[in-house]
């Protein structure tokens, strides 16, 4: 039987390299895609709707087979439900990592085109560089220096016009509780017991809502827990990969 390949989707505002332990750790079993959100064509962006984004993801998982795995950690995890929500016969199984399937609160959604108009009127990340303190962990933050300096490098990095893109784009995303309640394949949702910002309860709301789903939460981590802890990460995803490769898939 041919491995399923497994889709990585970044968390805001960081880009692929999040994934980089992850995917090595993968690799070795099956392809392994990760893409730069919302997927480059061009040198223009898209509309800012994560459904733009899921769309060219489903164009890489028909390019490259026809299904995969689909795992995302926050804004990659909205990218995820809105790929199952508009193309589920492209899901063989689905990784629900540090993220939520619920739409944003008013306040939320309007801090966010907040932040966005702030990052296009500086011209720079300034606007979100004090995010790093609240994706990682208390237990990373006092032991682990180096990941935050790597996160805080990843974040310096990107591009104002994309991460502007992205505040906006989560910003109208729906609901997705009903789309993730209609799949009946493999579900495993992961979350680091320090994750401040999407957290336990949002994790417990979809491990509910999913027909056949396992919940795993990884200690002293945060809200980038495939960064903080990429081997038990790793091995979620591979569990989910091969319940997705099994004839009951």
């Amino acid at each position: 039987m041919t491995a399923t390949p497994i889709v990585l989707l970044h968390a805001f505002p960081l880009d692929h390299r999040m994934w980089d332990a992850v995917a090595a750790d993968l690799a070795g079993t099956r392809e392994v895609i990760a893409p730069d959100l919302p997927v480059p064509a061009g040198d223009e962006l898209p509309a800012p709707a994560l459904e733009e984004a899921a769309d060219r993801v489903a164009d890489l998982i028909r390019a490259a087979g026809g299904r995969a795995v689909v795992a995302g950690l926050s804004m990659g995890g909205y990218v995820a439900l809105a790929l199952l929500d508009r193309h589920p016969d492209l899901v063989a199984g689905l990784a629900l990592v540090d993220t939520k399937a619920t739409a944003d609160t008013p306040e939320a959604a309007a801090n966010r085109l907040r932040i966005a108009r702030d990052v296009e009127d500086a011209g720079s990340v300034e606007p979100v560089r004090g995010m790093v303190d609240v994706l990682l962990g208390e237990s990373t933050l006092a032991a682990r220096p180096e990941v935050r300096d790597r996160v805080a490098a990843w974040v310096e990095e990107q591009d104002p016009a994309r991460v502007a893109w992205a505040q906006r784009a989560m910003s109208a995303r729906p609901d997705r509780t009903d789309a993730l309640r209609a799949f009946d394949g493999p579900v495993t949702v992961v979350v680091g017991d320090e994750d401040t910002v999407t957290g336990t309860d949002a994790a417990e709301h979809m491990t509910t809502t999913a027909a056949r789903s396992l919940l795993v939460v990884v200690p002293r981590v945060g809200h980038l827990s495939a960064v903080e802890d990429p081997a038990a990460v790793a091995t979620a995803l591979d569990e989910l990969a091969q319940r997705a490769d099994g004839p009951t898939a």
